[in-house]
C-alpha cells in the first residue's frame, strides 16, 4: 500500500465518505473511506483546483484597456499557441483549437512542475494519467477528422493505391495506436525518471539535487511542448485532405 501524501489524507478525510457512497451506488465498495483517493488522483484534483483558481483570479481582473500581470502572460501564451497551432494545423486550426491546446498545455505543465514541491508528486509520473491525456488527444483529432471529412475520413487510412488499401489500413491503425503509446510513454518515462533521480540525489547530496531540480524543470517544459506540438500535428493530419 502506497504511503499517502498529506493532501491525499486530507482529501480522504473530507471527501472519502461521500465518494465511497457515490461509488456504492454503482456497485463499487471500498475497504475504507480513508483510501478512496490515491496519491495520483489527489494530485490531479489539486492541479485542477490550481488551474480553476488561476482562471477565476485572472477572469475577475480582466482589463481591455490596461492588461497586466497574469492576464498579459495568459494572453501571450494563448497567442503563442494559436500561432504555433496555425503553422502546424492550418485551416484556421490555431484559433479554433487554441483554448483546448492552452488547457492541455497548462494541465501538463502544472502536473509536471508540482512534483518539484516537497511532499507532492507529479501526476504525469503515472502512466495512467499520461495514457488518459493521450487518449483525449486521440479522441479529439479523430472526431475532428470525421466532422470535417465525414465518411471520407477513412481514405486517410487506405493510401493512394487501391490494391494496397487493406494492408495500408492495418498499418495506419497500428500507427495511430502507436501515437497513443508514444505520447503516453514518452511523458511518463521522463517525468517518472526525473522524480526518481531528484529523490535519490536530494536524499544523498542535497546540493547536487538542486542542480537536478533545475534539469527537471527544463525537462518538464520540454516534454509539455513536445506533447502539445504532437497534438497539433495530429490535428493537422486529421484536417488535411487525403491524397
Amino acid at each position: 500500500m502506497e504511503t499517502q501524501l498529506w493532501f491525499t489524507h486530507l482529501l480522504n478525510a473530507l471527501l472519502g465518505p461521500a465518494a465511497a457512497w457515490v461509488l456504492s451506488l454503482f456497485g463499487v465498495h471500498v475497504a475504507s473511506t480513508q483510501t478512496v483517493f490515491g496519491n495520483t488522483i489527489s494530485m490531479e484534483i489539486l492541479v485542477a483546483l490550481i488551474l480553476m483558481i488561476f482562471a477565476t483570479v485572472v477572469g475577475r481582473r480582466l482589463s481591455v484597456a490596461s492588461p497586466k500581470g497574469w492576464q498579459n502572460m495568459t494572453e501571450l501564451s494563448l497567442k503563442f499557441i494559436e500561432d504555433q497551432g496555425e503553422q502546424m494545423i492550418g485551416h484556421g486550426g490555431g484559433h479554433r483549437f487554441g483554448f483546448f491546446l492552452l488547457t492541455l498545455t497548462l494541465f501538463i505543465l502544472v502536473s509536471n512542475l508540482i512534483g518539484l514541491i516537497p511532499s507532492f508528486l507529479a501526476p504525469t509520473a503515472d502512466i495512467v494519467v499520461t495514457l488518459g491525456l493521450a487518449l483525449v488527444v486521440f479522441a479529439v483529432y479523430h472526431s475532428v477528422g470525421i466532422r470535417r471529412h465525414g465518411f471520407g475520413y477513412i481514405k486517410q487510412f487506405l493510401g493512394p493505391v487501391w490494391w494496397l488499401a487493406p494492408l495500408m489500413f492495418i498499418i495506419e491503425v497500428v500507427g495511430h495506436i502507436a501515437r497513443v503509446l508514444s505520447l503516453s510513454v514518452r511523458l511518463y518515462a521522463n517525468m517518472f525518471a526525473g522524480d526518481m533521480i531528484i529523490g535519490v540525489f536530494v536524499a544523498l547530496l542535497p546540493l547536487t539535487g538542486i542542480v537536478f531540480m533545475g534539469l527537471h524543470l527544463f525537462v518538464a517544459l520540454l516534454q509539455t511542448y513536445i506533447f502539445v506540438v504532437l497534438a497539433m500535428a495530429y490535428l493537422g493530419g486529421a484536417l488535411a485532405e487525403a491524397h
